[in-house]
């Protein structure tokens, strides 16, 4: 039996049906339906049983699943990187995760959790090591201290423990996310309901728009948590971007062609898009200038020296993708 947590959220919920595609039914959905709308992200995935966050926990302590669960993938949190509440980021994100380290290496059980590239701040270097992270919110530091729990028991553990740490993660079933849903989904909302789409200024010494990320699709994502569910003998903290970092105007290009395409338009360069004024270059948000990153790149060094070869999708390549399965869903 696998558990997923966070299994009606984004990344959760493609773990889901990553697992139902390899033929594996025999999952326990542990979430917060608190807001329900979640519940579709399930609706085309199978499942053996459904658990309430908090009740899965306290059953998972006193015993109830003992002897019965093969691997735990953590990817349940408050991904609100704007959170302010200190005390619910802990307690939700690192206390919880903790806790189910501890029962995991208990009963030998396997655990892969979500990070993120929040531990590292504004860069500029995005590498696994200590003197790199500095994380601008609270978000960042629970998933920190989380890493640095692991990287203190290396050389106790019984049993598989993979970190994560999740660049940012674009695709389908991320509707429910709202503000925090990726760049590529507002554009997508933006350009059909507006006919144009909405992008930052300038920041970072970047011009607008022209801010670098390192974006990964969900389908990527999957790849990466099935690999080492597949390789009990890795173990380790291992960035999961493309190492490749794309502009948001870049985004913006991909998802305004894939609408044209569908639409039986031609394809425009971005030049082409500012002329037509299909790009608005808007202020940021009070607050967040100072926190922003600007940019960043997964070095891929650790991931690939353990052996992960699959190549990446590009921007191009995933967020067209996306944008016909937006469209296709719609």
């Amino acid at each position: 039996m696998i558990v997923v947590t966070g299994a009606a959220g984004f990344i959760g919920a493609n773990l889901v049906k990553g697992l139902n595609a390899r033929g594996e039914n025999d999952i326990i959905a542990v979430d917060n339906l608190t807001k329900a709308d979640k519940f579709r992200n399930l609706v085309d995935c199978e499942i053996a049983d459904y658990w309430h966050k908090d009740d899965f926990l306290e059953a998972l302590v006193a015993g109830d699943f003992d002897g019965e669960i093969d691997a735990v993938l953590h990817d349940g949190a408050c991904s609100d990187t704007m959170g302010a509440d200190g005390r619910y980021m802990m307690e939700n994100n690192y206390r919880y995760s903790l806790t189910l380290l501890d029962w995991c290496q208990a009963e030998d059980v396997r655990l892969i959790y979500a990070s993120s590239a929040a531990v590292y701040g504004k860069g500029p270097e995005f590498r696994e090591s200590p003197e790199f992270e500095r994380p601008l919110n609270v978000y960042g530091y629970s998933k920190l201290l989380m890493d640095q729990v692991v990287r203190r028991r290396w050389g106790e553990l019984n049993a598989q423990v993979v970190g994560l740490r999740y660049f940012n993660v674009y695709g389908p079933r991320e509707a429910h996310k709202g503000r925090m849903a990726s760049v590529a989904f507002h554009c997508f909302n933006q350009y059909r309901a507006e006919g144009r789409v909405k992008l930052f200024e300038g920041s970072g010494g970047f011009g607008p728009g022209e801010q670098q990320r390192d974006f990964v699709s969900v389908e990527d994502v999957v790849a990466v948590n099935m690999w080492c569910l597949d390789r009990p003998d890795v173990s380790g903290i291992f960035n999961l971007g493309t190492g490749r970092a794309q502009t948001f105007n870049d985004v913006a290009c991909a998802t305004v062609n894939a609408l044209r395409a569908a639409n039986g338009e031609s394809a425009l360069t971005l030049g082409e898009m500012q002329a037509k004024e299909l790009i608005q270059y808007i202020a940021f948000h009070e607050g967040l200038k100072d926190k922003y990153q600007s940019y960043t790149q997964a070095d891929l060094t650790q991931l690939r020296e353990a052996g992960y070869e699959a190549p990446f999708l590009t921007v191009e390549e995933g967020v067209t993708r996306y944008i016909n399965w937006l469209l296709a869903s719609a």
